[in-house]
């Protein structure tokens, strides 16, 4: 069986990053799939968009990718759109919204939020109605897919719909479940392409946690004078999304 992990919503935040990465390293784990939100929120957007582009096989975008690249508007985005430059605004740019392989024979997709579409969020608690709305085909491949990994929500959990599996993956860099950073390892019988009535065997998904120094993330986003410090510096030290009781 082959092993790989897969990460998501790093927003710049490259202590929680390394942290995460030396894990992975620790398990012997080669492959890497980032599943978005690479920078915004957090202090260090172009050394994470750097990073992220030497170690992951495969990066799909985020909202926050999208917005990095697209809003003009606000002052939030334009200090974040400085940090990175023009060449890593164009690599976000180009990101494609979500990739598709063939796991122990079921079809499993990745993506940010949604495959068609990284504005769509759902949560554990959203009802089956909209959350089996992941599993829909897509312009590569227009069937049903087995198996969905996501990001987005910042907040990790493996769950059935019916005969199908949805996992989200967490947050690595902005975490709203604990205040430890989150990712996942999927280990099967990999292939990169699906075919329909393959053989099916044994397949399995962990999400792992890792503490890393969230002092010393606030303290960089500090000395950076980063907009809207005291919000995100809270939502690191407590896991609790901003305005939310």
């Amino acid at each position: 069986m082959e092993r790989f992990a897969i990460i998501s919503d790093i927003h710049g935040n490259l202590t929680a990053l390394n942290a995460v990465l030396k894990d992975i390293e620790e398990k012997h784990i080669s492959k890497i799939i980032c599943l978005g939100d690479i920078a915004g929120k957090g202090p260090r957007s172009a050394e994470a968009i750097d990073i992220i582009k030497e170690r992951c096989a495969v990066v799909v975008k985020g909202n926050w990718d999208y917005f990095l690249t697209h809003v003009t508007d606000s002052e939030t985005i334009w200090w974040h759109r400085r940090q990175i430059g023009a060449e890593r605004e164009a690599y976000l740019k180009q990101l494609p919204e979500y990739y598709e392989i063939s796991l122990s024979g079921y079809l499993l997709r990745l993506c940010h939020a949604s495959p068609n579409d990284i504005f769509y969020r759902v949560h554990l608690t959203t009802s089956n109605e909209k959350r089996i709305k992941l599993f829909e085909e897509t312009p590569t491949l227009p069937c049903l897919s087995d198996i969905v990994g996501y990001g987005d929500i910042h907040g990790a959990y493996i769950d059935n719909i019916g005969d199908k599996v949805l996992f989200n993956v967490g947050s690595v860099g902005n975490p709203l479940d604990f205040n430890v950073a989150s990712y996942a390892i999927v280990e099967g019988n990999i292939e990169a392409d699906w075919l329909p009535n393959r053989d099916k065997s044994a397949y399995g998904i962990t999400i792992c946690r890792v503490p890393y120094d969230v002092e010393l993330e606030i303290k960089i986003a500090e000395e950076m004078n980063m907009p809207e410090l005291i919000d995100y510096s809270n939502e690191l030290r407590t896991a609790i999304y901003r305005g939310r009781k």
